[in-house]
């Protein structure tokens, strides 16, 4: 794939920490992207104020600085070229998928990586050709794999048996031929949350490797006429901080590639997904991203090469490390609960509804007043929502000033799997979303109302 023009030289994706900015920072600061605190104490994002956007969107607002999605994109590029290996870089839409969001990928030269019939129509809608669209999925149903095959898609990326043998059945009943690659459980443990882990052996994605999976499916595949085995793929988590996780994975996958290459399967992909981590936290250190890339690159050469296999393409799958860091979520403050000795509660206009990450994985975020980012903190607050859930919290224990009515709180890093999981608990509605560049704004999803909420409900009325 090629480099957009625009591409600077190859960076290291390191960001500021944010810890201090309370009362330390002593005139404007740049934080990441176009993310910027000026002398005023405002937080800006595109080169707008985070109180003008609360303003005129209203709040909870998700806010997306484009500038930094595209450098985001862009430094995939840059890393990749540097490996001299044929690439792909496939965006995985899970993250954050909306109609604005594929076609700016697609702008960017990335494929689209979807795991629904939902996702795989916002990529079509948003103009995104079906063969630049990768098809992932542990439970594709029959209306989803036909979906798949009118669009097109440009892989399917087989799961498991059941499907192997349903994707095979439909190709041949339709006379067509399908791309597909083989996921495979590596038993590769990545450190981090295990619900986000993924290449282990006790996982519900992929062919098991250690068990002999992979190899019958390799036998089956090949028995499959209406299905072209074009390479492997393989997923070991989420928030991963450093290359060993990868480059076992490609020693492994190596082996198991080879195999296939001598039963005569056109194999020519190697896919090692995604997962790479950002920082929310000064306590996050993660690798950066362009050396994880060239580990995982040298890791190819190396176990392909001691194997005497012509070296394979080489496809990634990345989603946080591309929008994590571009979206930040703006609140209002509402109440407070003071307890001296005990813990203080400031309550804002969202919570688990539209970022529920805290409750299912004690994710951890840093914030601050977005009018008031250079006053003075004047202790430990713990930012809540408004659901009915005493686990409705947004960050537990985070240095800001006395937080006042009406104030903005900006929660950063929030691009990725916040808007996606966003849910109607309570029957809140979603947020809107905006992105935001050299001083524009544009809205890429409508807040929600009320209304919205209950527009699908039916009276109760029998046949």
């Amino acid at each position: 794939m090629g480099i957009p023009e625009e591409a600077n030289s190859l960076r290291e994706s390191v960001q500021p920490p944010l810890a201090g900015v309370h009362g330390t920072a002593q005139g404007p600061r740049h934080l990441w992207g176009t993310l910027e605190i000026d002398a005023l104490g405002q937080l800006r994002l595109g080169g707008i104020p985070a109180q003008v956007l609360a303003e005129r969107f209203l709040t909870p607002l998700m806010v997306y600085d484009e500038q930094l999605l595209r450098e985001n994109m862009r430094a995939f590029h840059q890393a990749l070229q540097q490996t001299g290996l044929k690439y792909d870089i496939s965006y995985a839409a899970k993250a954050f998928c909306t109609l604005a969001m594929c076609k700016l990928a697609d702008e960017e030269g990335l494929s689209l990586d979807v795991v629904s019939g939902g996702e795989l129509y916002t990529a079509l809608q948003a103009g995104v050709a079906g063969e630049k669209i990768h098809f992932h999925g542990n439970n594709k149903t029959p209306e989803e794999l036909a979906f798949a095959l009118e669009s097109q898609v440009g892989v399917v990326i087989v799961d498991n048996f059941t499907e192997l043998t349903l994707l095979e059945g439909m190709a041949a009943a339709r006379g067509v031929f399908v791309n597909v690659l083989l996921r495979i459980s590596p038993g590769v443990e990545a450190h981090t949350h295990e619900f986000i882990a993924t290449g282990q052996q006790d996982s519900k994605f992929g062919f098991d490797l250690a068990s002999g999976q992979a190899r019958q499916a390799f036998r089956q595949v090949r028995h499959a006429p209406h299905l072209h085995c074009i390479g492997l793929h393989s997923h070991i988590g989420s928030q991963i901080f450093d290359s060993v996780g990868f480059v076992t994975a490609v020693e492994r996958l190596s082996e198991l590639y080879a195999q296939g290459v001598i039963l005569g399967l056109p194999l020519r992909i190697l896919n090692v997904g995604g997962g790479f981590g950002i920082r929310y936290t000064e306590d996050d250190t993660p690798m950066p991203m362009e050396r994880q890339i060239l580990a995982i690159s040298a890791a190819v050469r190396r176990s392909f090469d001691a194997l005497n296999l012509d070296l394979p393409e080489l496809w990634v799958e990345p989603g946080r490390s591309i929008v994590g860091l571009a979206g930040t979520t703006l609140y209002r403050v509402g109440t407070q609960k003071v307890m001296p000795g005990v813990r203080n509660y400031v309550a804002v206009d969202g919570g688990m509804t539209d970022n529920p990450r805290l409750a299912l994985y004690g994710s951890k975020y840093e914030a601050v007043l977005a009018n008031r980012a250079l006053d003075d903190a004047c202790g430990d607050w713990t930012v809540a929502g408004k659901c009915c859930e005493s686990g409705d919290v947004l960050i537990w224990d985070t240095p800001l000033p006395k937080p006042q009515p009406g104030d903005v709180v900006a929660v950063f890093a929030t691009g990725a799997y916040n808007y996606s999981m966003a849910s109607h608990y309570n029957r809140n509605p979603n947020p809107g979303v905006v992105f935001v560049r050299d001083g524009r704004v544009a809205v890429v999803v409508q807040r929600e109302t009320w209304a919205d909420v209950a527009r699908l409900d039916l009276p109760l009325v029998y046949d």
